[in-house]
């Protein structure tokens, strides 16, 4: 009886092994980990790469096109699994669904290298797009070209965390680049007037680049608008406005 537990162990053994050997085999290619730590205890998935970027990104929502298995780990590397009391008082569940989604949403995915080189750049144009509409030269009152606002990114070393929202990291970057080139926020008042065959198109031009203050329908079927914006935005409006209009709206910065 002895000899027949220790032989059922060894195959055990074997069997585990042999299967994490074989997934070591692919972590390079096929599997990545995401890592999650609360109150001093860690926690492991394995993951498919793409699958669980699309995921992090919000592109795909079904867990089980992710997960590479259902178990969770405090240590993939040496095949430790997380025991079932701790997945209890950590996650307040046993349901092994339910806490790989809460592992994939607040943990850490290690990106491969041409993943995190996508996701940075994505996240860098984000930023450069949003100051650039947002922030003007305060002696010009003129938008940066986008290429000067990377190229001072470059000089001043800006940290770009790829997974957090521009806006959430919008300040320390401006921060850091007004010590290479001048950024001020501002706001302009425009008055604008758009011929009665082009309110329709242009009004939703309006509406969805700033406030309007004001709209004065004429009897004609002109719109005169008085309209809110970031001063980097005007140039924007103006090219959108003249596009439509054919070149018929006027638009003048209220004094």
């Amino acid at each position: 009886k002895i000899f027949k537990v220790q032989i059922k162990t060894y195959l055990e053994f074997i069997r585990i092994k042999y299967e994490w050997s074989f997934i070591s085999y692919k972590m390079t290619d096929k599997v990545t980990i995401v890592r999650y730590s609360f109150s001093g205890d860690k926690f492991e998935l394995l993951v498919k790469p793409d699958p669980a970027f699309d995921y992090k990104l919000g592109k795909i929502t079904e867990i089980s096109k992710v997960l590479v298995s259902d178990e969770i780990y405090t240590d993939s590397n040496k095949g430790t699994r997380a025991t079932n009391e701790k997945l209890e008082h950590v996650f307040k569940t046993n349901d092994l669904t339910k806490i790989a989604e809460i592992i994939m949403k607040k943990g850490e995915l290690n990106l491969t290298t041409e993943q995190r080189k996508k996701m940075m750049s994505e996240k860098r144009k984000q930023l450069v797009t949003f100051i650039a509409k947002t922030y003007v030269d305060p002696c010009s009152h003129l938008p940066h070209p986008p290429l000067r606002i990377e190229q001072a990114m470059d000089d001043s070393r800006v940290s770009i965390d790829p997974f957090k929202n521009a806006n959430e990291q919008i300040k320390d970057v401006v921060e850091k680049l007004r010590s290479i080139i001048p950024l001020k926020s501002e706001n302009i008042v425009l008055e604008i007037l758009v011929p009665a065959q082009f309110v329709a198109q242009s009004y939703t031009v309006l509406k969805s680049t700033g406030t309007l203050k004001k709209e004065d329908w004429q009897p004609n079927g002109s719109l005169k608008a008085i309209l809110e914006i970031p001063a980097a935005a005007r140039p924007n409006v103006i090219d959108r406005l003249g596009s439509i209009t054919k070149g018929t709206a006027t638009v003048e910065v209220s004094r």
